[in-house]
């Protein structure tokens, strides 16, 4: 945890030349500019402008000025750069030369959640899963839609060949303080895990961010394609981005079934935020991926479970989005949410315990999630929860802009 000064001091200390100040689009994609170290102490003190109008959901020509201010604590090297030349990361917090906070900067979106449940003497802690595939390049290096192994679930070398880059990528997370919890094979042929721990809810979305940015590097300095699409194969697993959430609240009271109940509540209507392509929708509804609107412990065809660890590990895991999802935005929608099944007290209904998706419910009895973006779309524009909890322009940007 950086300060201002503690930062500059290390750039001078450690022959940094390059300044990355980093940001994300309104769908999460990261973004940045680099700097030269001469120029931090402006950044730090009066911002970098860039053109937001060349920034995909962000602002319109006319009005197109805003600043980015680098975080002090977000401070990384970034270790596939070349030590001589040393290049760090910082992210940033967007503003408009006025100095107010950009509506549609997804860390300021996520701070006014997390200030939203301390005022309720509640902390939110979060973890991820995600599922990517690696495929083999062609020969100008670009991606092709060849599995880099067949191996399955949890197999080991020589049939999974992804262990050694897996092995890469989680060193290079630990170089810059992120520390996965674990890493493996999955179903799909070319498919790998890596899971993290639940932590503070802006550091853990910017974790995020940062392990998808040095999955594609790191697969790219080894020839090979990372891609988190959702579903790149029909009838084989596709990608989940599983969000594990955790509570702490100061007056000691487990409020699990009130934040079930409300993200259960609300989850058709923020669908669109954590399924944001066409391509999400193939996903749902098979190889683990959910349909129906439910909870169940352990039970991995649930949309919501309680997984079956304990002590630190305790947690619910909501298991409909995927890796296209912003973790800042659906973090905060997620935050939202269980504070609102928390103030009115929402209990779940009882627990799904079959197969969902060998014993199909009654449709009359089990709501599902939305069918298609299309769909999903309508029923966020329709809320007046979503419209409550982000601004109109993040709406717009996910119910009118194609993905």
């Amino acid at each position: 945890m950086y300060t201002k000064d503690e930062v500059i001091t290390y750039v001078i200390q450690e022959d940094v030349k390059f300044i990355r100040l980093a940001f994300c689009d309104v769908f999460g994609t990261q973004k940045n500019i680099a700097i030269m170290p001469n120029e931090l102490d402006r950044a730090f003190n009066d911002g970098i402008l860039f053109d937001s109008s060349a920034i995909k959901g962000f602002g319109s020509i006319e009005r197109s000025d805003l600043l980015l201010f680098p975080d002090p604590s977000t401070l990384s090297d970034l270790p596939w750069r070349p030590v001589p030349g040393r290049v760090v990361r910082l992210y940033c917090d967007i503003k408009y030369p006025n100095g107010r906070p950009y509506e549609v900067d997804g860390r300021h979106i996520l701070r006014q959640a997390v200030k939203a449940a301390q005022e309720r003497g509640i902390a939110f802690l979060f973890g991820a899963e995600y599922e990517f595939y690696l495929f083999k390049t062609d020969e100008n290096g670009d991606g092709t839609n060849i599995p880099h192994d067949n191996a399955g679930y949890m197999d080991i070398a020589p049939e999974d060949k992804g262990e050694n880059l897996r092995r890469e990528i989680c060193f290079m997370l630990e170089k810059m303080g992120i520390i996965p919890q674990s890493s493996h094979h999955e179903e799909g042929p070319g498919q790998h895990e890596i899971h993290f721990r639940c932590s503070e809810a802006l550091s853990a979305a910017d974790n995020a961010t940062t392990f998808k940015s040095v999955v594609r590097t790191t697969a790219a300095r080894n020839g090979l394609y990372a891609s988190f699409e959702p579903k790149p194969f029909e009838g084989i697993s596709g990608s989940g981005f599983h969000i594990n959430i955790s509570a702490k609240s100061e007056d000691g009271k487990n409020y699990t079934n009130n934040i079930i109940a409300g993200i259960l509540a609300h989850i058709e209507e923020i669908t669109v935020f954590l399924n944001p392509s066409n391509n999400s929708y193939k996903r749902l509804g098979e190889k683990k991926a959910p349909k129906y609107i439910g909870w169940a412990e352990e039970n991995r065809s649930a949309l919501v479970r309680i997984p079956a660890a304990k002590g630190e590990c305790e947690r619910i895991e909501l298991r409909s989005p995927d890796a296209g999802a912003d973790p800042y935005l659906a973090y905060s929608l997620l935050i939202y949410a269980a504070l609102d099944g928390i103030k009115n007290n929402l209990t779940p209904a009882k627990a799904l315990n079959e197969n969902l998706f060998e014993e199909q419910p009654d449709a009359k009895t089990l709501k599902t999630l939305p069918e298609n973006l299309e769909d999903a779309a309508k029923i966020a524009q329709n809320s007046s929860f979503v419209n409550n909890c982000v601004n109109k322009k993040i709406i717009k940007a996910y119910t009118t802009l194609p993905r």
